[in-house]
């Protein structure tokens, strides 16, 4: 008899390739861009935003944090805007082009472990943050930092911060406004499992310390105040007994309480003062500050991240396994008696948040957050702003069929107030297939956006994005 063999099946094609998410394939450079409205003369600097854009088909299962960093960006100057994409050229991207074709599977295969530099591809693709007159794009797995051009957005290498990092970079490093430091961490699989460091105002490495926790976690995202950083061991991660058999799955533990790690900013683990709250996941936090005894923390959180079944009666976006139902959060940690209160802001869906970096680590007013769509995937139908002082919000819809991005708070020139500037993002557009970018005025983010730039081509939904003002970057 004829051997038989079981006819190989292709993975299901992943919603985050098509529609919105369609990778790019061409790399341009577009001047001259038709304009509805008028660009503001005193909107100057650049606008970018890193995402998944993957260069070759996948291999095996693709997920939407698998695909290769991509950087767009928007350079306004003098009333004109200039476009641009580029791919982040990491040593794994490199090493596929030569070979013509992918070479790593994904998070969602069997990771080998075996292999030089880790099981995953650092692909640099989901953080933007610009420190010390470089422009950097990071990967959410923690990797080497990728130094961009500005505004050619050509990558010019890798960071070395005058010193080999122990560990990578993760996305989400915090930059102080006043001092200039950069604080940030790392997370690994094996011990240490969370590295937390600082670099200086002029990009030095002058601490990196391991922080003490049970396990490997999934990490995200910090937050700073003016004295500490926050640091988060929270109930999702790889389940530890697969882990331990060399396989990665995540699972989420409702009955383990989620722990917020006060740091003091260049402390050591044995500093770190642990608050209990109630069980969740944040992928995102916008701010936190000295307040009396306290220190204050805003957030996005999900209360149940990995739910064991699915709500039929309401629209909540996925990725893979994972529900993405989060809405603003206030928590409230109380450094002399240590209790911790913790309160609901909104009960509208919203991630990405961001806020006016200027005021990073001080106390803030408002919050700019893209309101999540009634999609099956993540898409964003809009952005609120939202003033946690006097406890209102007031939004902006992009339209039937358009979905925008995080937004960055870009300070107008010569600006006096938290919300003296305007909120830039890329949208688009469902019917027809095009991109574009959207100015709203942050003091009046109901109203019509100031201006509508139109792009030559679809820019896919993406993740995270930084505003360098001219300033800035004439300072380089």
């Amino acid at each position: 008899m004829e051997p038989t063999t079981e006819p190989v099946v292709a993975p299901p094609r992943s919603p985050y390739l098509d529609g919105p998410y369609t990778p790019v394939e061409r790399e341009i450079t577009a001047v001259d861009l038709p304009v509805i409205g008028a660009l503001p003369r005193d909107l100057a600097g650049m606008y970018v935003r890193n995402g998944s854009n993957p260069k070759h088909a996948p291999k095996g299962r693709y997920h939407w944090f698998d695909g290769d960093g991509m950087v767009h960006g928007v350079h306004f100057e003098e009333g004109r805007a200039v476009y641009r994409n580029r791919y982040v050229q990491t040593a794994a991207l490199q090493e596929e082009t030569a070979a013509g074709h992918a070479l790593w599977t994904g998070i969602m295969e069997r990771p080998d472990f075996r292999r030089r530099g880790g099981p995953f591809k650092d692909t640099a693709n989901t953080d933007l943050v610009f420190h010390a007159g470089r422009l950097m794009a990071l990967w959410w797995l923690g990797g080497a930092c990728h130094q961009l051009s500005l505004p050619a957005l050509e990558t010019l290498g890798v960071v070395d911060f005058g010193s080999p990092l122990k560990k990578g970079l993760s996305a989400h490093p915090k930059v102080d406004p006043i001092t200039g430091e950069l604080m940030f961490f790392d997370y690994a699989l094996t011990p240490p499992y969370l590295t937390y460091g600082v670099i200086s105002a002029e990009g030095k490495l002058v601490r990196q310390v391991p922080i003490e926790l049970p396990g490997a976690r999934l990490q995200h995202d910090i937050a700073i105040t003016s004295k500490h950083t926050i640091l988060m061991d929270l109930p999702l991660m790889w389940d530890p007994a697969l882990l331990a058999r060399g396989k990665t799955r995540v699972r989420f533990y409702p009955d383990i309480p989620s722990r917020f790690g006060i740091i003091p900013r260049h402390g050591t683990s044995a500093e770190v003062r642990w608050f209990e709250a109630s069980a969740c996941y944040m992928y995102h936090t916008i701010n936190a500050w000295e307040e009396g005894d306290e220190v204050v923390l805003l957030g996005c959180r999900i209360e149940n991240p990995l739910p064991d079944a699915v709500d039929t009666t309401r629209t909540v976006p996925r990725l893979d396994a994972l529900a993405l139902e989060p809405y603003l959060h206030e928590w409230r940690f109380n450094l002399v008696t240590g209790a911790v209160r913790e309160r609901k802001l909104d009960d509208v869906m919203t991630e990405f948040p961001r806020m006016n970096n200027e005021l990073l680590g001080s106390p803030s007013r408002y919050s700019y957050n893209p309101r999540i769509a009634p999609e099956s995937t993540l898409l964003y139908d809009g952005v609120i702003k939202y003033d946690t002082v006097a406890g209102t919000s007031v939004a902006h819809g992009y339209g039937r069929g358009r979905f925008g991005g995080e937004v960055v708070f870009a300070p107008r020139v010569g600006a006096t107030g938290e919300d003296d500037g305007y909120l830039v993002t890329f949208v688009h557009d469902r019917e027809s297939g095009r991109g574009e970018v959207v100015v709203l005025d942050a003091r009046d983010v109901g109203g019509e956006p100031v201006a509508r730039v139109l792009l030559p081509q679809q820019v896919p939904i993406g993740y995270h994005s930084w505003w360098v003002p001219a300033a800035q970057m004439a300072a380089r």
